[in-house]
């Protein structure tokens, strides 16, 4: 597969380029079939209207959230908070900040800015325990490391999306990056 190079896009009107069509129809049951239906109705309900924050609520609800989490870098905390005001309006929200813990990057050998001075280790897997243990019903990420990212993802018992991305070069729009011809 190859779908990035590919001009015609003829799934797009209904045809299987796969061999495995029956393979991935059979697994789309259950939680993960409502998951595609609310996603799917809001798509369908409000393409080109709402904002990213809109559609994570708007799903959040469609799927009876009640209990959300937020985690966050603590170099977005200005926007965590503003986050928070929006999603409290609704739902109860738990947040918890990459650097939970204090843990030292020295106590497990990792690289830090300045050598110098204590720095704290993101924590992604302490931020995961903390909203498995809050039990959250959906998680929404807003900023963490690549990497970091992915170890939240991979402990998170509840369903997880990313509202925003970090960037520290292109004020977390990494998409700038294609978009510009002068980078």
């Amino acid at each position: 597969m190859n779908c990035a190079e590919c001009e015609a896009k003829e799934c797009y009107r209904g045809k299987d380029c796969t061999p495995y069509i029956t393979e991935i129809e059979e697994k789309i049951t259950g939680t993960d079939l409502e998951t595609m239906k609310a996603a799917s109705h809001i798509e369908s309900c409000y393409y080109k209207k709402k904002t990213r924050m809109e559609e994570t609520m708007l799903y959040a609800h469609k799927m009876g959230y009640r209990k959300l989490g937020l985690i966050f870098c603590i170099g977005l905390s200005g926007e965590a908070r503003k986050i928070h005001e929006i999603l409290k309006k609704e739902f109860e929200v738990v947040s918890v900040c990459c650097k939970v813990c204090g843990i030292d990057k020295e106590e497990y050998g990792l690289e830090k800015i300045e050598s110098e001075r204590f720095e704290a280790s993101c924590n992604p897997i302490g931020q995961a325990t903390i909203m498995n243990k809050e039990n959250t019903d959906f998680n929404i990420v807003v900023g963490l490391c690549v990497g970091h990212d992915i170890l939240f993802y991979k402990h998170s018992a509840a369903p997880v999306t990313t509202l925003a991305v970090k960037d520290r070069i292109l004020a977390h729009n990494p998409l700038g990056y294609i978009y510009s011809a002068y980078y």
